[in-house]
């Protein structure tokens, strides 16, 4: 067991004070809602890993304890779990930092500190997982959302289309503001991942759909895509309009799929799916990596699809032969 094994946090763990919780100060000084949700589940399972149960979190535990011995100890465990390399190596960044925080905090010295960071990351290779998106998946799931003449019909159009012609992420259309949406040069501005800002382009028929909900939704401050109550009422906070969360983002998408008869989606397929529609129609990599805001050229060639595509059609030149 991996409390017996690490036996470092749990319930007779000396509790870190608020004040001075390496935890609280890694996740406050993240830059965005969804990173601290991301992070704050990453810390929360390492800490049931160390504690060796399930009804714990990150929050007060004595991370400034772990050694070398300890750090290393956990990389074995989550690898016994069969846990992906790239879902390790969050982990193991995630662990990294609250270290890092433990150490500026002054509750670890310096080679202890070091030491404990010392982990190698695991190496792999995975195929991307994922899909692309059906055009006919597309086109039910906005009929469906035609059909629904509520506030919410419209909205779930709009949403759709921004996610299939931006490529924006889940929490970056969540986060969209009325106010940074330019009709006429069908532009909306958005801060992602780092707080790093940048402007994503929807298409002609896609503008016409977010022109039709802003209609409906008018023009108070607040979520582009703001939160609908069960009368249709938009909801408020204060004299703004609330936005959704990017979980209402993907649950909107898997209803207006379910009415639509259509398959599983996530938002990400839509990400995916435009970065490879761009590659597809030659559009420049570091064009195609603006847009989406990656930070590295390489993160975006991965959703290439055209190597897998010429793989294809150089086995189709063989044939098999009659039996």
């Amino acid at each position: 067991m991996a409390s017996q094994e690490i036996a470092v946090f749990g319930s007779d763990a000396p509790a870190a004070k608020a004040a001075t919780d390496p935890y609280s100060a890694y996740l406050d000084s993240l830059g965005s809602a969804e990173s601290r949700r991301t992070m704050r589940g990453c810390l929360d399972r390492l800490a049931a890993l160390l504690a060796g149960q399930d009804d714990i979190t990150g929050a007060g535990q004595p991370w400034h304890l772990l050694r070398y011995e300890h750090t290393s100890r956990i990389r074995a465990v989550m690898l016994d779990k069969g846990w992906s390399g790239a879902y390790i190596n969050k982990h193991l960044a995630a662990l990294r930092r609250i270290l890092k925080e433990a150490w500026r905090l002054g509750q670890m010295d310096a080679a202890d500190y070091h030491r404990a960071c010392d982990i190698q990351p695991v190496r792999e290779h995975r195929l991307p997982k994922g899909k692309a998106i059906d055009k006919e998946a597309l086109a039910a799931a906005l009929q469906a959302c035609d059909r629904d003449d509520s506030p919410a019909g419209a909205r779930d159009g709009a949403v759709l289309a921004v996610l299939y012609s931006t490529g924006a992420r889940r929490a970056e259309v969540a986060a969209m503001r009325w106010e940074d949406y330019d009709a006429a040069e069908r532009s909306i501005r958005i801060i992602g991942k780092g707080n790093k800002e940048r402007h994503v382009y929807v298409t002609e028929g896609a503008a016409g759909r977010v022109d039709r909900w802003v209609t409906l939704r008018g023009e108070s401050a607040g979520g582009l895509f703001c939160a609908i109550n069960k009368a249709g009422r938009l909801r408020r906070e204060g004299n703004r309009l609330s936005r959704l969360s990017g979980q209402a983002i993907a649950d909107l998408l898997i209803k207006r799929l379910v009415e639509a008869g259509a398959g599983r989606y996530t938002p990400h397929d839509f990400r995916r799916t435009f970065i490879g529609d761009l590659l597809d129609a030659g559009v420049d990599l570091a064009i195609t990596q603006s847009l989406v805001g990656h930070a590295s050229p390489a993160t975006t060639a991965r959703y290439d699809r055209r190597p897998a595509r010429r793989s294809r059609e150089a086995v189709d030149r063989l044939s098999l032969p009659e039996g």
